[in-house]
Order: C-alpha cells, then sequence, then structure tokens
C-alpha cells in the first residue's frame, strides 16, 4: 500500500496513540524511523528499497498525525541512517534522543527492540511501541484498529488456562499432531498494552504463549504453502525427545532451515545446533483483525491460529538460550489441554466458548 493518505490510517493511528500507549497531555512523543543509507541505496533490491522508503514515509504521516491530536505536546519526528542490521545500536545521538522522551514510537526497518539504547530508555519510563509497521496494519479493518482491551481480556484468559495446564496436543487438516508437556510453567499475555512506565513491545500484538517442557515434544508439526514466507509446498518437521529430528519438503525454505539446524551433517548434536532444535514455544493468536501473511509477527496474531516456534525461549520462562527463534503458524487448528479440547479447527470451544 505505497504512498499511504493520512485520512486512511488515521483511525487506527489514534488507536494506537489511545488504546496501545495511553499517551497523556504534555508528555512528549519521539517517532523514530531509519532511511536506507547511501550504501543500501546501492546495494537493495528494487522492492527492497521501496519497502524501506514506504515504511520511513509511513512514519512521517503517523508523526503528523500524532503532532496535530497531541497539540499541546511536543512531537518530534526523528530519522536516522538505517543501522547495519537488526540488533546493532544506533549512533549516539539517536541513543541519547530516546532517552529524553516518555514515549516512542519505533516505526524502522531494522529492529532498535534488542538494542542496549532501547533498554536505556526503557529503565528510564520510556513506553515504547516497536515493529516494522506497514501503511496497511492502521487501516479501519487492519490489526492496529482492533479493540484492545479486548483482546487484552482474551489472551489473559488464555493465558490463565494455559498457566494450569500440564499437558498439550495440537493437530491440524494438514497433518500436524504433536504433544508436550507444559508443567504448569506461567504463560504470557501480549495484550499490546502499553501503559505502564518502561512498556515495550513489538505491535500488532495478540497472543497467549508458553514455553514447552524441554524434553517433551514428540510429533510432527506439518507447516502449509503460503503460511511462511517463500514457502510454496508443505513442509514437516518431526519431533523426538523435545528437539527437531528431520525437516522434510518445504522446497528451499526446507533446505534453509535444515541448514540453520544442522540436520544435513553430524552437527546436529553440537551447540548451538541443538539448542536450536528446541520446542520453545506454544502460542494462540487473539487479534480478530490481524490477517496478513506478509510478516510472521502479524500472522502469528491472527485468531483462530496457533503458533509452534523452536530455538530460543529463555526470556519468557523456558530453559533454553539460542541464538535462533523461529515461528510457525498452523491455521484452523485443533488443540487440547489436559485432554480437554478448547479449539475445534480454529474455533474456541469448551473452557474457552465464551471467546467464540
Amino acid at each position: 500500500m505505497p504512498w499511504v493518505e493520512k485520512q486512511e490510517i488515521l483511525a487506527g493511528v489514534l488507536n494506537m496513540c489511545e488504546s496501545n500507549l495511553g499517551i497523556q497531555p504534555g508528555e512528549s512523543i519521539l517517532v523514530l524511523t531509519d532511511p536506507p543509507t547511501l550504501a543500501e541505496w546501492a546495494e537493495l533490491e528494487p522492492d527492497d528499497l521501496i519497502a524501506v522508503l514506504e515504511r520511513s514515509h509511513l512514519a512521517k504521516i503517523v508523526a503528523g498525525i500524532i503532532a496535530e491530536k497531541y497539540r499541546d505536546n511536543v512531537v518530534e519526528f526523528y530519522p536516522f541512517p538505517a543501522t547495519p542490521r537488526g540488533g546493532a545500536e544506533p549512533a549516539p545521538e539517536v541513543a541519547a534522543k530516546m532517552r529524553d522522551f516518555p514515549v516512542i514510537v519505533m516505526i524502522t526497518s531494522k529492529s532498535l527492540s534488542h538494542t542496549v539504547a532501547r533498554h536505556e530508555a526503557s529503565r528510564l519510563g520510556a513506553r515504547i511501541a516497536s515493529t516494522s509497521f506497514t501503511a496497511r496494519m492502521f487501516l479501519p479493518d487492519g490489526p492496529m484498529s482492533a479493540d484492545y482491551d479486548r483482546i487484552a481480556a482474551d489472551s489473559r484468559l488464555i493465558a490463565d488456562l494455559l498457566s494450569r495446564t500440564g499437558h498439550v496436543r495440537v493437530t491440524s487438516s494438514a497433518g500436524t499432531d504433536i504433544a508436550f508437556r507444559t508443567g504448569n510453567r506461567s504463560a504470557h499475555a501480549d495484550d499490546g498494552l502499553l501503559r505502564r512506565s518502561g512498556a515495550v513491545g513489538n505491535l500488532p500484538a495478540g497472543e497467549a504463549f508458553i514455553a514447552p517442557v524441554e524434553g517433551s515434544a514428540e510429533g510432527t508439526i506439518v507447516v502449509s504453502p503460503g503460511w511462511f514466507r517463500g514457502l510454496t509446498e508443505y513442509m514437516t518437521l518431526q519431533f523426538s525427545g523435545g528437539l527437531v529430528v528431520s525437516v522434510e519438503g518445504g522446497g528451499a525454505v526446507g533446505r534453509q532451515i535444515r541448514n540453520v539446524l544442522g540436520l544435513d551433517d553430524d552437527a546436529r548434536h553440537l551447540e548451538p545446533f541443538r539448542s536450536r532444535r528446541n520446542l520453545a514455544e506454544f502460542g494462540v493468536g487473539t487479534n480478530p483483525q490481524a490477517s496478513s501473511l506478509e510478516t510472521g509477527l502479524e500472522a502469528e496474531k491472527i485468531r483462530g491460529t496457533v503458533h509452534l516456534a523452536v530455538g530460543d525461549n529463555a526470556h519468557f520462562g523456558g530453559a533454553t538460550s539460542a541464538d535462533y527463534h523461529r515461528d510457525f503458524v498452523i491455521p484452523e487448528a485443533t488443540f487440547w489441554l489436559d485432554g480437554t479440547l478448547v479449539m475445534e479447527q480454529g474455533h474456541f470451544v469448551g473452557p474457552l466458548s465464551s471467546l467464540a
């Protein structure tokens, strides 16, 4: 959706300001974006370059909408040269700027979420919304225009149920059939409400998730074409003893994942390959207006889907630290918690029938 017009995304941007960030009178707001460097102008493929430019243009429109709505607040639009990759530190002047604002909206192509600059801003109390937003997300039927108070209530209800669960089984018509223990670990609700001092989150939000017990996963995940970036044929991940032991099909995507997981050589039992193969996460999407498969960040929030991830889960209650985390979204899923059916082909039932 190139070169968006302000009126098209007005309601979604204001919903972010009011529902997600809870902006108050007098608070100063920083809108960050990272237009391409001169090197990227030369190196990026045309479609990738256009996507980066569109995102920076979107950031400028968003900053203008916020400034118009909050006329008594200081609103600063601050473009800075893109960092080399996600997680790389921005220039010192960017980090200094972030320390001066209580509300920060990061509309960047290279993530700042895992940088010292972001952590320091959070430590000082900044409320931060971060993602590779696209204009479509802010449309009236997009995931940023959803009712986040409802999403929060639904996500917390599912998280509470997961926290009381010891065993999960997931199936799908495509062939997924996997079971694992959760050991009554604490689940989490990604509700998108960033109203507390120091709150930070990637938007759009809308899921409940938990870390399975290491070593417990047995079975198969089948990823359908279109439900993973670049995937044009079915891909099957086989689990035994909590780890991926084979990846079949998937074409180029399958080959890339087999390589990352070390499944094509004898190094699979060595680090970092072993930790990358861990079943890391089980999540349930709760955003009724999430729909796009273009980014995994939105796809995993689609109501009626679940997602299972491999790799790292140490930061949300698991025991595996890895340099990899990859989600696989399963549409129209069926799953049981301690033997009780709670979702059938993408519809909440039983203890969660109130969410239907």
